[in-house]
């Protein structure tokens, strides 16, 4: 006969075995060899109701605040950072169409990411230089 609490250490067990749940994706930092490399997902559209008026933007973002990425346009990029706000990154003129759809990567030199300095890289190759970031206000269409 087996004891009750060996029956319910057994079950924890088999609990413990089951595949964990899926994580949602999220940024990720990676270093290799001492080198800081952030794979950033790309976030579905949000709901057409709201246009998106563009202001004046940083120069540079702190890396550790980006929650995610969505495509805004051929050329653009926008940032979602952790408390919600929102930049758009405008990508150099000389930047060729290259797919995004499967995220990117970012390797920052100092924790920030800068236009002007940092290279947007897609995950099926390629690259594009940031020239310029411009913060975004929220407005509902009527």
């Amino acid at each position: 006969m087996i004891p009750l609490p060996i029956f319910g250490l057994f079950s924890a067990l088999l609990g413990l075995a089951a595949d964990p749940p899926a994580e949602p994706q999220a940024v990720r930092r990676m270093v290799i060899r001492d080198e800081v490399i952030l794979r950033i997902p790309i976030r579905p559209r949000m709901s057409p109701a709201i246009e998106w008026k563009e202001g004046k933007g940083p120069r540079c973002l702190d890396a550790d605040r980006i929650a995610g990425a969505m495509l805004s346009g051929r050329s653009s990029i926008d940032f979602v950072l952790r408390d919600r706000r929102r930049y758009r990154a405008y990508m150099d003129s000389e930047c060729p169409a290259i797919d995004f759809y499967g995220g990117f990567y970012l390797q920052p030199d100092d924790e920030r990411i800068c236009a002007k300095r940092e290279y947007i890289r897609s995950r099926v190759g390629g690259d594009c230089r940031i020239e310029r970031f411009r913060t975004l206000e929220p407005k509902l269409k009527r």
